[in-house]
């Protein structure tokens, strides 16, 4: 019998001390360098970073670090639900300078959700000495995004070697990694079903960076190809068991991958609508518009304007509370999938939805780099896009609601 639990949905005063904390970091270090990093694509804004990196190892909020974000290994002393509040926070700051920050990324969440103890033990630690480290997940390619059934990347066991082959594209910090989680088939007459995950190691013979994506947002984080030409790695860096059981091999693995990191993706996206929210507040409130400035009241008074501002707030705040059920289930020890799809699906759409009309509230002026909405405005999409498509994640959450799988709609 599954034991439920009581959501609290106030901040313990030590969880409010953390939030606030970290508000201040983002407003002094993050906030001031996104604008120029976004001007300034492949060059890491390294002041920022390295500021990011004393912080998680100064533990602020942080303590072990956790999956959910991909800071540290997931171990049962990093809280979920703190995590989400402080990727809420500090992407407010600036979200790509957040996506830039060192630690395993989304190749330790993945070790995290399928790893043998031993492959945790010897590639998550590396993280906790202080130097600043860097890693990276591939899975998507060129014709294989949200169908992971599609991948034509191929591992093939040689002895006592796999053998790797093919290319990924948009794999986050992908040129700076150390250890990168490659997903690849070892048969691909059994689609999905053949997928398994391989840790990768900077430098190994036949592991070559591609090109860095040019991108519309999120700039200062850096999008690389990685191609695998006869990369030879040990047969024991198959992620997980030899012989994976149902619940953890391949495609299992990667979906248990996005259960850890999906709402701390929305947290990040709740993060950029926030932000471009209040500051369209604030720039309403000190705007006068029209007979509006003959009685000393600012466009903040059109009830236009009041109807989008509370509807906007109102969906931001689903959005967080989403997230927050998802990353509470997660420090509960009970399943989160469905949450974890409905809280990625919601704050995708919502971050999109509010940049939006945040920018037609504030006029043309808004789309000029006078303004960071629209920086925001651009950063926005890639949150209803990675780590599942709005799309797909909307079809998972209805299939669940539903009760039928994928393959009954085969």
């Amino acid at each position: 019998m599954t034991t439920t639990h009581a959501l609290d949905f106030d901040l313990s005063e030590k969880e409010e001390n953390i939030r606030s904390f970290l508000h201040t970091f983002a407003a002094n270090a993050m906030r001031p360098a996104s604008i120029i990093a976004d001007a300034n694509e492949h060059q890491r804004p390294m002041a920022a970073i390295e500021a990011l990196h004393q912080l998680q190892s100064g533990g602020v909020g942080y303590r072990s670090g956790s999956a959910v974000d991909g800071t540290g290994d997931g171990s049962a002393s990093a809280k979920a639900l703190v995590s989400i509040i402080r990727a809420e926070e500090l992407s407010w700051g600036a979200a790509s300078i957040l996506l830039s920050r060192p630690g395993p990324g989304l190749g330790g969440a993945a070790i995290q959700a399928s790893g043998t103890p031993a492959q945790k033990e010897k590639w998550l630690k590396r993280y906790e000495d202080g130097t600043v480290r860097f890693g990276a997940m591939a899975l998507t390619e060129s014709n294989a995004g949200s169908d992971v059934s599609a991948i034509e990347t191929t591992a093939e066991l040689r002895g006592d070697h796999w053998v790797l082959n093919g290319s990924k594209i948009f794999a986050t910090n992908g040129a700076c990694a150390d250890v990168v989680v490659v997903w690849a088939t070892i048969d691909k007459s059994k689609g999905k079903d053949g997928i398994r995950a391989f840790i990768v190691e900077k430098g190994t013979p036949g592991f070559t960076i591609g090109r860095l994506e040019h991108k519309m947002g999120i700039r200062a984080s850096e999008t690389a190809e990685l191609v695998f030409a006869d990369c030879k790695i040990p047969k024991e860096n198959l992620l997980g068991e030899e012989n994976p059981s149902a619940e953890k091999k391949g495609f299992k693995g990667a979906m248990a991958t996005f259960d850890l990191t999906r709402p701390g993706v929305a947290a990040m996206a709740v993060g950029i609508a926030r932000a471009a929210l209040e500051y369209t507040v604030s720039v309403l409130e000190a705007e006068t518009d029209g007979w509006h400035a003959g009685y000393g009241r600012s466009r903040a008074h059109l009830t236009a304007l009041q109807d989008a501002v509370q509807e906007m707030d109102a969906q931001i705040e689903a959005a967080r509370l989403l997230a927050r059920r998802a990353a509470f289930l997660l420090d509960q020890k009970q399943s989160n999938g469905l949450e974890a799809s409905m809280a990625k699906a919601k704050a995708g759409r919502v971050v999109v939805d509010v940049c939006a009309k945040c920018v037609e509230l504030l006029g043309p002026a808004a789309l000029t780099r006078a303004h960071p909405l629209e920086m925001w405005l651009r950063d926005s999409k890639v949150f209803d896009i990675f780590e599942g498509t709005g799309q797909v994640q909307r079809l998972v959450v209805a299939r669940r609601i539903l009760g039928y799988t994928s393959k009954e709609l085969a």
